[in-house]
C-alpha cells in the first residue's frame, strides 16, 4: 500500500513571536536547514515520495522553500484558513489521501527514531516518550506490550506519562477520516479546536489496534530554549557525521565547533562557536557568538551574543548578551 506524508504547518508560532511575526515556525534555521527541512529529509530518506502539506498562517512563505528546496518532490498544499486544531487540518486532506496509508508528522516536531522500521510496521504506530509533567500533552496509556489502551489530550490528571511526540502511522486511513468526521461533527474544545487524539481515542473504541514506539530524542522546537538546544545536538550529529564539512577561513576568526555557517556570508574578526548556526549572506564583525541562532541576511557589529535568536534582515549593534528578535529589526545597543 501506497505511503502519503501529511505535515500540518498552518501554526502561527505564538511562543517564538517576534521571529514568527514575519517567518513561519517550521522555517526558522537549525543546523544547516530548517526545522521542515529535518523532517521531510528524514521522510525522503525512509522513502517516502509523497507529501500533503497543510499550510495557513504565511503559507506562501512554506510553499515557496518547498518548491525552491525539493523542486522534484510530490507535494499538494492545502490550505487551513481557521485555526481549528490538528484534527481539522487533518480532515482537510481527506481528499488527496484517498485510501492510503498516511504518516502524519507535526510540522514543529523533531525526533530521532527509525522511520523505516515504522512504515515496514503491520499495525499502525505512534511516537511516544516519556516526560515528568504530561498534562501539556497528548497522552496515550499502555499495556505491558506498548499497545494502546487509550488516548487523552492534556489530561487534567494523567494515568500516564507516556507523551505523544506528534509522529502517527495510520494504515487505516478510512477509519481514520470517518472518525474525523464524526469528533468534527462535535462540540470543539474550548479554543475552538478539534484534535486528532480524540479521532484517533475513537479508532481504539472502534477495535482499531495501536502500537506505541518510543523515539530516541524529541525537540518539541516551539520555544526558544528547546529549539536552541535542538540546535546544538543537530549541530553535534551533523559534524560526527560529516566532519569533512567544517567551516574554516573568516579574516581573524576563530571557529569553536560545531558551527554551521551557509554559504555568502562575510565575517572578519569574530568568535563563533560553540553550537552556532548562522544563515546565507549574514555580515558579522568583531562579535562574539555562542549557542545562537542567526538568520539570513543579518548584520551584527560589536555585539557579544549568548543563547540568542536573531531573525533573517536585522541589524545589531552594541553589545548584549541574550535576544530573541525578529526579521527587518533594527537595534542600536551602544
Amino acid at each position: 500500500m501506497f505511503v502519503k506524508a501529511i505535515i500540518p504547518v498552518a501554526g502561527a508560532g505564538t511562543k517564538l513571536r517576534p521571529l514568527t511575526y514575519t517567518q513561519p515556525k517550521a522555517l526558522i534555521p537549525i543546523a544547516g536547514k530548517t526545522i521542515l527541512g529535518v523532517i521531510v529529509d528524514q521522510l525522503i530518506d525512509a522513502g517516502v515520495t509523497e507529501f500533503v502539506f497543510v499550510i495557513g498562517y504565511l503559507g506562501e512563505k512554506i510553499q515557496r522553500y518547498i518548491e525552491k528546496t525539493y523542486p522534484h518532490l510530490t507535494y499538494t498544499f492545502v490550505t487551513q484558513n481557521d485555526r481549528r486544531g490538528t484534527g481539522h487540518a487533518i480532515w482537510l486532506t481527506r481528499d488527496i489521501v484517498g485510501h492510503d496509508e498516511v504518516m502524519i508528522v507535526l510540522g514543529d516536531t523533531v525526533c530521532d527514531y527509525n522511520v523505516k522500521d515504522i512504515l515496514n510496521s503491520d499495525v499502525s504506530q505512534i511516537g511516544v516518550r516519556k516526560v515528568d509533567d504530561p498534562r501539556s500533552f497528548g497522552v496515550a496509556e499502555l499495556n505491558d506490550k506498548d499497545i494502546v489502551l487509550r488516548m487523552v489530550e492534556k489530561p487534567i490528571i494523567p494515568k500516564s506519562n507516556m507523551a505523544m511526540v506528534g509522529i502517527y502511522y495510520i494504515k487505516e486511513s478510512d477509519a481514520l477520516f470517518a472518525s474525523l468526521n464524526r469528533h468534527l461533527s462535535n462540540t470543539a474544545d474550548e479554543n475552538g479546536e478539534y484534535h486528532l487524539t480524540n479521532a484517533l481515542q475513537h479508532m481504539v473504541e472502534d477495535g482499531i489496534k495501536f502500537h506505541a514506539f518510543r523515539v530516541n530524542n524529541w525537540f518539541d522546537c516551539g520555544k526558544k530554549e528547546t529549539l536552541l538546544s535542538t540546535n546544538a545536538i543537530l549541530l553535534k550529529q551533523m559534524e560526527e557525521e560529516h566532519p569533512e564539512k567544517r567551516v574554516h577561513d573568516f579574516d581573524g576568526t576563530v571557529i569553536i565547533h560545531p558551527v554551521n555557517i551557509a554559504e555568502g556570508c562575510n565575517i572578519k574578526h569574530c568568535i563563533i562557536g560553540p553550537n552556532v548556526t548562522i544563515g546565507e549572506y549574514t555580515k558579522m564583525e568583531s562579535s562574539i557568538i555562542k549557542d545562537s541562532i542567526i538568520g539570513s541576511y543579518a548584520e551584527l557589529q560589536q555585539v557579544v551574543l549568548n543563547s540568542s535568536i536573531i531573525g533573517n534582515d536585522a541589524y545589531v549593534r552594541g553589545l548584549s548578551q541574550s535576544l530573541n528578535i525578529g526579521d527587518n529589526t533594527e537595534i542600536d545597543l551602544g
